[in-house]
């Protein structure tokens, strides 16, 4: 088969996403804007899961600049009818719903001793309870369409302990566990669910942290290849499990952390 002059060999592995309709969750900046980028590259349409929904048009822009869709939602994942919403809206305006990357998540930093209640809440209402439902209405999509492919931000945070990180590394753990949770119910309807877990990795959210020359020091000094990560080493491992490539694998969190849990 030939497509735009290419001979297509099925005996080899495919990476292409034409045709298929992603939805990344914190799309605005760092990880997220950069994962929507990398799917609309590799030729999927992409629906902008935004906290405001204000922040997505440079990046719909982009997108469209590739002669892929984008749709910019308002998707708060606190707010559960605006997942429902933005699900039922991604598939309304793009037709389908074939990847979901739920990328959104914070962590505020706090030593275990005064951890404050509303930081707390608000860290498990993001990392986990928005995953999970975020996961179940566009899993819901995919169980009828009999396809899908989840891919959930982890982090190695879920299985290193990191000071003054309590809170975020056992929602980060969690995940990992819900990824195989999910893989396990929903295998039976051809839907792969599966984690990528970075180490510290250069965004706008990381960015005063690490220009402490000390801390980053430190930080570089666990990771055996020598250097905090680029979104472009996490957005490839993400476009690999939403590809036919990886239409074996689910259930597993793929560290992506320069060595970090190996050493």
């Amino acid at each position: 088969m030939a497509i735009n002059n290419r001979v297509i060999d099925n005996r080899y592995p495919s990476f292409d996403l034409k045709g298929q309709v992603a939805l990344v969750t914190g799309a605005a900046r760092g990880l997220g804007r950069a994962i929507s980028l990398a799917l609309a590259n590799a030729g999927a349409d992409v629906a902008l899961g935004l906290r405001d929904i204000n922040t997505g048009k440079s990046l719909a822009k982009e997108i469209e600049m590739m002669n892929r869709r984008a749709l910019q939602l308002q998707m708060d994942v606190t707010h559960l009818d605006q997942i429902s919403q933005s699900v039922d809206d991604t598939v309304a305006h793009l037709g389908r719903l074939d990847i979901l990357v739920n990328n959104a998540g914070l962590g505020p930093s706090n030593p275990a001793e005064i951890v404050r209640e509303e930081d707390f809440d608000l860290t498990l209402a993001v990392n986990l309870k928005g995953t999970f439902f975020t996961s179940q209405a566009a899993g819901r999509v995919m169980i009828r369409q009999k396809h899908g492919r989840i891919i959930n931000l982890s982090s190695q945070a879920g299985l290193v302990a990191l000071p003054t990180e309590s809170v975020y590394c056992m929602t980060k753990a969690a995940i990992s566990h819900l990824t195989k949770c999910l893989a396990v119910e929903w295998g039976k309807y051809n839907i792969t669910v599966n984690a990528v877990a970075p180490t510290f990795i250069q965004t706008p959210g990381t960015e005063d942290a690490l220009a402490d020359e000390k801390f980053r020091s430190e930080v570089v000094s666990h990771i055996p290849l020598g250097r905090i990560g680029q979104p472009i080493d996490v957005v490839g491992a993400v476009v690999f499990l939403a590809s036919p490539a990886a239409s074996l694998i689910t259930g597993s969190t793929l560290l992506i952390d320069g060595g970090w849990t190996a050493a």
